[in-house]
């Protein structure tokens, strides 16, 4: 074994430079990796004297913070589920988690004391299993968790896993839960460092992440883990700001990040003279994914940041695709080909594999992955052909093995017959000066089934009425075929986004079909 592959992981790092950096919290402070590692020991050994076994689940609703990592380390050793919870949830969507996953203990932070209380109360989770950073009515302090247990690692140490919860789009989230590998925590998974080789980022290597979204995001929570695990301190953010980013960049020569189109679009909107003024050379690999990327977004980051912008298609489930920068301006649109190991497939709707070009439901698998939806068979089964699993994206392949999204085909615009995709409409208007964003659906029309609907989010100090409606679909007459133009535009000060740019459209949409009858 290499003298650097024997100091991979959280405790191997710790026991062998316990000062190095290992996060920069939100606040500019600084946990070295020997302190991680100790508050990870030191509540694994308090939720072990609670009761906890192998098997069992813990939540956290915490903000981004070396507590958050420290819980979720603490889980990752002691054989436990880890559930890190979205904080916009509120009381009740939290409850259902507790429930659903049979949580054991709940991790929360002040921050969030009304949803903490409410949640814990109605799951009726026991009193003593309740822990809070900060002061939350009926909760102890997180610093009673594990205290006088004497110090060193838990005993009977196995590898946990995180939990993760589908975002619930369509109805209640869905747990997606592994089974326990029984492996040692201190060996670091061949599959993460697999992951990390797709995007070119190597063990130590002078990496430093940024993070800049929120940990309960499945990716980003992933990123952040797997870069310490390989000697890549984290850099947290708590409210991602444009300029902010930048600055964070040039103080701690950051590396690589995991990033969406949302933060792109707000960080070309900067002036020129805050875009130039900050030294970015040291980025490596800015990786994004999670919603679709205009293309005239992704030419413009490519052209500022050069070939380090890296995009991948993915799935909480398992599998996926990524395209480098350079790949990207030969293959433009593309979400890339299958990471190695993975499987992408475009079948009909009978199941059969169409050939390339030909427009289906993608498919995907992870090598011989297996993983359900919690308590919710049917669900696995519906998502399911086979070994594949999809998401609902329909796309293409072209003859090369490059996938192209068209849309959610639960998004799909099915007008007189034609099938109408939203998302490259979006694409379009989103590029106007006077949107700050978009959203595309169809809507009730009594001869043609469908109508196109557009509902906009003006641009700051842009005044939405029919002047700038009559604007908007003229800009979009120039740039889309006549079938493909919104019928109609309406505004909202806000679309329903999550910080990690993924849109609730069901909640935009349900509206104008509340008197209709629509499978969604």
């Amino acid at each position: 074994m290499s003298t650097v592959a024997s100091t991979l992981g959280l405790w191997n790092i710790a026991a062998e430079s316990p000062q190095a950096r290992a996060v920069v919290n939100p606040d500019g402070t600084e946990i070295g990796y020997g302190e991680l590692a100790a508050k990870a020991n030191t509540y694994a050994r308090g939720l072990r004297t609670l009761g906890l076994e192998t098997g069992d689940a813990i939540v956290v609703l915490q903000p981004n913070g070396d507590e958050l990592l420290a819980a979720y380390f603490a889980a990752i050793q002691s054989g436990l589920y880890v559930v890190v919870v979205n904080w916009h949830l509120v009381g009740p969507e939290v409850a259902y988690i507790l429930a659903d996953s049979g949580a054991k203990a709940f991790l929360a932070h002040e921050r969030f004391a009304e949803v903490a209380v409410a949640a814990a109360d109605e799951a009726g989770l026991r009193p003593e299993a309740r822990f809070a950073v900060g002061e939350v009515p009926g909760f102890r302090r997180i610093e009673e968790l594990g205290s006088g247990e004497g110090d060193g690692r838990p005993a009977d140490r196995t590898a946990g896993s995180p939990m993760l919860y589908t975002s619930g789009t369509t109805g209640r989230p869905k747990g997606v839960r592994r089974p326990l590998t029984g492996a040692d925590p201190d060996q670091v998974p061949a599959a993460s460092t697999w992951f990390f080789g797709i995007y070119g980022l190597t063990p130590f290597d002078g990496h430093v992440h940024l993070c800049g979204s929120p940990l309960y995001h499945t990716a980003v929570l992933n990123f952040v883990a797997i870069s310490l695990q390989l000697g890549h301190p984290a850099v947290l953010m708590d409210r991602w700001d444009p300029a902010e980013m930048l600055r964070l960049i040039e103080r701690y020569r950051v590396t690589h990040s995991h990033m969406v189109p949302t933060q792109f679009r707000r960080l070309l909107a900067l002036p020129e003279e805050v875009r130039t003024q900050y030294d970015l050379s040291s980025l490596r690999n800015m990786i994004h994914g999670a919603a679709p990327c205009p293309l005239e977004v992704k030419r413009r980051m490519l052209d500022w940041w050069g070939p380090v912008v890296t995009e991948y298609y993915a799935a909480t489930e398992g599998g996926g695709t990524v395209i480098s920068g350079e790949d990207w301006l030969r293959k433009p649109g593309s979400v890339g080909t299958a990471w190695p190991g993975s499987t992408i497939k475009v079948l009909d709707d009978e199941g059969v594999e169409l050939p390339p070009g030909e427009v289906g439901t993608v498919y995907m698998k992870m090598g011989d992955s297996k993983f359900e939806y919690h308590k919710d068979k049917a669900k696995t089964e519906k998502a399911r052909v086979g070994d594949l699993f999809t998401l609902g994206d329909v796309g293409h392949l072209d003859e090369d093995g490059y996938l192209f999204l068209h849309d959610r085909k639960a998004d799909l615009i099915i007008s007189g017959g034609v099938n109408i995709y939203p998302a490259e409409i979006e694409g379009e208007l989103v590029m106007h000066p006077k949107v700050a964003d978009v959203a595309v659906f169809g809507v009730p029309h009594a001869d043609w089934g469908e109508e196109i609907k557009a509902v906009v989010q003006p641009a700051p100090g842009v005044e939405p009425g029919d002047a700038l409606t009559e604007d908007l679909l003229g800009y979009a007459k120039g740039r889309l075929a006549k079938f493909k133009l919104p019928k109609s535009v309406d505004y909202v000060t806000e679309l329903p986004r999550d910080p990690n740019g993924k849109l609730y459209k069901r909640k935009l949409r349900d509206p104008y079909w509340t008197t209709h009858d629509r499978a969604i």
